[in-house]
């Protein structure tokens, strides 16, 4: 494999990003041309998505670190192995989740605290989305693979192939264009299934062309369930901080469902769409990190890493600022892309100007933390996850929105809160360098294991 660089790597990734959070981003302003409350209601539906999908992001997210650390040591065959048990794990896990939602989606909505409109619309799109989610449990295993094989432009091209296909059916579907029947919310939901079907089709073709034969498979005969235990061990807990992000974000959206106006949980969905730009900067040069950070540790350059990992955070610290702060000036023109609605638009406003603090925190932890995760370092930030969201996050907002009357402004005070704060913990323990001798001590094991199947 040629020299990784951390540009080389970024850019594309930031490319295919910013297509996936553009699909999302099409599928709520295709809506709300539509109607508001169902572009809200879409929103709503897939944060519950979100929860679930942390089971592919145990698989997805571990198998990355290991591929990298395996490429690293020049150990190509246990970077296969993992591949195979990564794909096979996530077909299953997919189809199972998938059937729940499609059983379960009216209930798993009611306990978001969806009612009304907002509960037949949201369910409409879960039936659906949800019921095709085995597709992206498969596209999300096999790009993470063609990805830390240093292909980063061939995720690129299928996220920007899928975008396409999404808008194009999005503005086909929803409006009802050319004969077709006026579809709304269950337009959007066949477009993104389309898409996601045709994303996983492609990923898989260039797979088993380019980085692994279809023959891989044979590598799970004996099942490894060593490599399987690896995974869980490094996936569950980086899962479990995402699924606490996720379901603290749940958390939220169901306080102002019950208790706030349907105006600011509007305003919620458009600002939510319109930040989610602001950090794809960070994402991707975390990304971009972790895959450089698991070949570093993999072929024990620990120093090398160490300042690389602080390169790459100010770099994306950079970025990010420079885009929140455009993003304030052109607030009010960002809020009018969504709605007319001036209530909205000057609600959303402030909020974006609030929202420089969150993403100072936000790019902190998106960098940080996935170099944690590329060293496999993950018990940690999981720690402090359970700790910084619930109580600063969860309780914070719910104490400031209603105890203190502050409303939306509150919830984003308290996420900003949040954010900050794990950002200086996750600051001070790359600084510390006990992640190394984390990694040291696996590397060890690892060997110990291997010479142990040899003698045997």
């Amino acid at each position: 494999m040629k020299k990784l660089r951390l540009f080389d790597l970024a850019w594309p990734i930031f490319v295919e990003v910013a297509l996936f959070m553009l699909l999302g981003f099409v599928d709520v302003i295709v809506l709300s041309k539509y109607d508001d409350l169902a572009a809200s209601s879409v929103n709503t539906a897939n944060q519950a998505v979100s929860i679930v999908t942390i089971v592919f992001t145990v698989i997805s997210g571990a198998s990355a670190v290991l591929i990298s650390q395996y490429l690293g040591a020049k150990k190509r065959e246990n970077a296969s192995r993992i591949a195979a048990v990564s794909i096979a794990f996530n077909l299953v896990t997919g189809i199972i989740i998938s059937l729940l939602l499609v059983i379960f989606s009216r209930p798993v909505l009611s306990f978001v605290g969806a009612k009304g409109a907002v509960m037949d619309f949201a369910s409409q799109y879960l039936s659906i989305v949800g019921g095709s989610l085995f597709f992206q449990a498969v596209l999300s295993a096999a790009a993470v693979i063609v990805r830390n094989h240093g292909l980063t432009r061939i995720t690129m091209y299928v996220s920007a192939g899928m975008n396409i296909l999404n808008t194009g059916l999005d503005v086909v579907f929803v409006p009802g264009l050319f004969g077709m029947p006026k579809m709304g919310v269950m337009g959007v939901a066949l477009a993104t299934a389309v898409s996601r079907f045709g994303g996983t089709v492609v990923i898989l073709a260039i797979l088993f062309k380019k980085v692994e034969p279809p023959s891989v498979f044979r590598l799970l005969r004996p099942f490894p369930f060593g490599d399987l235990y690896d995974i869980i061990r490094i996936g569950v807990p980086s899962a479990l901080e995402t699924f606490l992000y996720n379901l603290s974000q749940l958390v939220i959206t169901s306080m102002v469902l019950r208790y706030l106006t349907s105006t600011e949980l509007i305003t919620k969905t458009y600002v939510q769409n319109i930040t989610m730009f602001f950090y794809i900067f960070a994402v991707s040069i975390g990304q971009a990190s972790q895959i450089m950070t698991g070949h570093l540790v993999g072929a024990r350059r620990f120093e090398k890493a160490y300042y690389r990992v602080y390169s790459a955070y100010l770099y994306a610290l950079g970025i990010s600022m420079a885009v929140c702060m455009t993003g304030v000036i052109f607030r009010r023109q960002l809020m009018g892309i969504f709605t007319a609605d001036m209530a909205v638009i000057e609600m959303g406003s402030n909020i974006l100007m609030i929202n420089i603090i969150l993403e100072l925190g936000r790019t902190t932890n998106l960098v940080i933390i996935s170099s944690l995760r590329g060293a496999g370092d993950v018990y940690y930030p999981t720690a402090c996850a359970i700790f910084s969201m619930w109580v600063i996050s969860v309780l914070g907002s719910y104490v400031l929105a209603l105890g203190f009357g502050l409303g939306i402004y509150g919830l984003w005070i308290a996420i900003a809160m949040d954010e900050c704060v794990r950002g200086g913990l996750m600051i001070w323990r790359w600084k510390s360098g006990r992640w190394k001798a984390k990694a040291i001590v696996r590397n060890k094991e690892k060997r110990q294991l291997e010479t142990g199947k040899a003698v045997s």
